[in-house]
């Protein structure tokens, strides 16, 4: 799950402005001169879908509220049931994803809700649209778009996004079905470089699939995931973040994405899961605000921060508003931990983790 916030940013930088070795220098104020200009034979595309999908992303933005990711797989969907000792069928997904979406008062700590393509299409087991119950409680429906993660050829061991070809009727499809925003997932390894063609690769698909999805009336979410493994420092995870950020705003622009209809999903600026050298939260803090400073561009609206028994859909229903409160604290600032079990306390970082 996430959490959204409207930051107003220092204007993006070019991407050539970023070489390996070199330090960047960027003034803190910035001062445009606008002068008057005759029309040019110069035209930016203009979404049949501009007023809403901005209208989208400041819903799903709105101060207070976050983002629930309910866009597992089946296969994990599946792991969750083996967990509690129940077998992976489809009555069962679907009741386990009707006590997710049927929270009393969930919509007052949560604006959208990420789908499985299943889930999108699904109806709860009281035979209601699973839709029409987050629509209900003036949630956003979204829907995951990207088909997964592939070997890259010629990269050093690194991976590449899939689910270009067919992304557009799809899109249009998951529109008229009620989805209104879209997830697209791909990754940048630290241990494994990063090479140039990984990076390129992933904010080359990451813009595609923005562009397709606005033709199509959905507000992309756009994640360049920096991975948590390795034992590299804080400042070797900046300096990347750094460039996936320029080199991805880059190719949005070169395609023509409007960025007020974009929401952002940025990994937090950490050390390596297995650095022996770890970070406070102040730093972390500290060094994921200096990098959305530098690299998002003031339009964007909004940054995304991301048992198995009738007799316990209650307990299970508490239990996740009870999360999606401490988001709605954390993302005003107002969060504090109190009375957190410690297992809430617990990290959630798995070594090569496959979803």
């Amino acid at each position: 799950m996430a959490s959204a916030s409207l930051l107003k940013t220092s204007p993006v930088v070019d991407k050539s402005e970023w070489v390996k070795g070199q330090t960047l220098h960027q003034p803190s104020v910035s001062v445009v001169r606008c002068h008057p200009v005759a029309p040019s034979g110069l035209t930016v595309r203009a979404s049949t879908y501009a007023d809403e999908l901005v209208k989208t992303a400041k819903t799903i933005a709105s101060p207070g509220r976050g983002i629930l990711a309910l866009d597992e797989s089946n296969a994990t969907c599946g792991k969750r049931l083996a967990s509690i000792g129940l077998e992976n069928t489809e009555a069962n997904g679907q009741a386990y994803r009707t006590l997710l979406v049927s929270v009393p008062g969930l919509g007052q700590y949560i604006s959208g809700a990420i789908l499985f393509e299943e889930t999108l299409y699904q109806s709860t087991i009281d035979g209601k649209k699973m839709v029409d119950v987050l629509v209900e409680q003036n949630i956003v429906p979204g829907i995951k778009v990207d088909k997964g993660l592939v070997p890259l050829a010629g990269s050093n061991n690194e991976s590449w996004s899939q689910g270009l070809d067919g992304h557009a009727p799809r899109s249009a499809a998951y529109y008229q079905q009620g989805a209104r925003f879209a997830k697209w997932r791909t990754v940048v390894s630290i241990p494994n470089g990063p090479s140039e063609l990984a990076v390129k690769e992933a904010a080359w698909g990451l813009a595609r699939y923005a562009a397709i999805s606005q033709d199509n009336g959905l507000v992309p979410i756009v994640e360049p995931e920096i991975l948590p493994d390795g034992e590299h420092g804080i400042d070797r995870t900046f300096e990347v973040a750094k460039k996936v950020w320029a080199e991805v705003f880059f190719y949005l622009a070169q395609n023509n994405v409007m960025f007020e209809g974009i929401l952002l999903k940025p990994s937090m600026v950490t050390p390596g899961a297995e650095c022996k050298d770890r970070a406070t939260p102040q730093q972390v803090a500290d060094y994921t605000l200096k990098l959305l400073r530098q690299r998002i561009p003031p339009a964007v609206p909004g940054i995304m921060k991301w048992g198995g028994r009738p007799e316990n859909v209650k307990e299970a229903q508490d239990a996740l508003l009870v999360r999606a409160k401490a988001n709605s604290l954390a993302q005003l600032g107002k969060y504090t931990g109190e009375g957190e079990s410690e297992k809430a306390k617990q990290g959630m970082f798995v070594k090569g983790y496959v979803y």
